[in-house]
């Protein structure tokens, strides 16, 4: 638990209210993401009538990012309240199409994920083939294939060898 909750070494540590608080912020912001993520606006227009909505990507995309400025304040990349808003801003990004973003985050996820997560979890699988794929699709193959050798690693443990999912990957891989 101390390690999923890691605190920034700071020169002055934050006191223990400071953390709290920043844990209270944290969880409401979460809170705050899958409100908007699912919330649908509908708005009056007298021309057009009823125009209805859902949060652009582009403002949920703000919220993981203003939330992991302030919280990385005080928390660690590693702790779950950050890696659980980077998840998400890495799923908007993927959303938008803007494969740097999603691997800029995705990259940041990854060593915590393995090192929060057992060694042959599925969670940690997947975090990898998204890793790999994103490098296959901005044309970096030797980085793309070593992601998705190490999420096949991981699948055939869990999995089993003979998992046509394995086997749909391993194709992936070969045809790129």
């Amino acid at each position: 638990d101390k390690e999923k909750l890691e605190i920034r070494k700071l020169d002055v540590p934050p006191s223990p209210e400071a953390v709290w608080d920043m844990i209270k912020y944290a969880r409401n912001v979460i809170e705050e993401f899958r409100r908007a993520k699912h919330y649908k606006y509908i708005l009056y227009h007298p021309f057009i009538a009823f125009l209805d909505f859902f949060t652009p990507p582009t403002e949920l995309l703000e919220i993981c990012e203003l939330s992991l400025e302030k919280m990385g304040a005080i928390f660690e990349d590693s702790n779950v309240y950050m890696l659980h808003m980077m998840y998400q801003a890495m799923g908007v990004c993927l959303y938008m199409q803007d494969w740097e973003g999603a691997l800029r985050y995705g990259q940041k996820i990854i060593k915590p994920y393995s090192k929060h997560y057992p060694a042959y979890s599925l969670n940690v699988a997947s975090m990898w083939l998204k890793l790999g794929r994103l490098y296959m699709t901005l044309e970096n193959r030797t980085a793309g294939a070593k992601a998705l050798k190490r999420a096949i690693a991981i699948m055939e443990v869990a999995h089993g060898k003979d998992h046509p999912y394995i086997s749909e990957i391993k194709q992936e891989l070969e045809e790129h």
